[in-house]
């Protein structure tokens, strides 16, 4: 399954067993056909569906102030593909964590090698900048496979889960295959001394921001709180930005990972005008293959007198 020795022996405790099965039935899940596994990641995604209402609510209501142009059939419709994208994720994760280099090869077609070949020919680190579509987990590994033939060393910023046992699982898979140690969110200084040191380290830059780390620009037409962080990172770890997606196919048969051209003039003088083109990036690639973006966070919630989903709470989600 993996290395489970650790220098923490509290992670043997008893009261810890129940995650070590539950690690023990993932890698389980990860030895099955890709087929199989996506089967019940659908499956999966359908009953948290039925079980999580809240956030189906919350879902929901990303959705109409994305896509007011849709019918409330298409956007149920979309609704329930999107917990189905999630179930898959979560398969998706495990396939990341336990499957073989040969078999992530096969899945993956890289759209834009060119574009990667070119951040790499300017000596200078590299943020992968993304957001949080379902496959984000795997996306990652793939796009270490190739950047690893390019010479360049691949990490990725995470937050620590609540348990200490899937922690442990998570970090000691990330390092075994992506190479380089995992980097806490808020270990700052670590992540752009991995920059500097010419490091390719994924992004993501799509939730919600605080007042302080954020900006008001638009996302999908409305106003969200959007982070900043990018541009401040970029300028401080004097790194290239290059655009970069995990998309599962339609067919569900494999994934396209797409690199864009590293942006140009950025970061630009302005922090705002930059949260926007990140935004508007971002949005464009939602658009291909809308329900396999998160939508199960709280994306628009800026100010309690206009929060869409406490408002939403007196409605019904079909």
């Amino acid at each position: 399954m993996t290395d489970t020795r650790s220098s923490n022996p509290r992670l043997w405790h008893p009261r810890h067993w129940p995650s070590w099965l539950g690690m023990g039935l993932a890698w389980l899940l990860a030895c099955l056909p890709f087929a199989a596994q996506l089967w019940i990641g659908r499956r999966l995604g359908e009953l948290t569906y039925h079980l999580l209402p809240g956030r189906r609510r919350v879902a929901a209501v990303n959705l109409k102030l994305c896509f007011p142009e849709k019918s409330d059939a298409e956007r149920n419709k979309l609704l329930r593909a999107h917990f189905r994208s999630v179930g898959m994720g979560a398969m998706e994760t495990l396939i990341c964590w336990w499957g073989s280099s040969d078999r992530i090869k096969r899945l993956s077609d890289l759209d834009g090698l060119q574009n990667l070949e070119a951040a790499v020919a300017s000596g200078r680190g590299i943020i992968l900048l993304s957001a949080h579509f379902t496959s984000l987990e795997l996306g990652v590994r793939m796009a270490q496979i190739h950047l690893k033939r390019l010479g360049v060393t691949t990490t990725a910023m995470y937050k620590p889960p609540h348990d200490p046992v899937v922690d442990y699982v998570m970090r000691s898979r990330r390092e075994k295959h992506i190479g380089g140690a995992s980097i806490r969110m808020d270990q700052v200084k670590a992540l752009i001394r991995a920059l500097r040191d010419g490091r390719a380290v994924w992004y993501a830059a799509d939730q919600r921001a605080s007042r302080k780390a954020g900006v008001m620009v638009p996302f999908f037409g409305r106003p969200a709180r959007t982070h900043v962080a990018t541009s401040r990172l970029a300028r401080m770890g004097n790194a290239v930005v290059v655009p970069f997606f995990t998309l599962r196919r339609a067919d569900c048969r494999g994934y396209r990972l797409l690199v864009g051209k590293p942006l140009e003039n950025f970061p630009g003088a302005d922090e705002v005008t930059d949260a926007a083109r990140i935004n508007a990036l971002i949005e464009d690639v939602v658009r291909q293959a809308p329900e396999q973006y998160f939508w199960l966070h709280k994306r628009f919630r800026n100010q309690r007198d206009d929060d869409p989903y406490i408002a939403s709470r007196t409605r019904a989600v079909d």
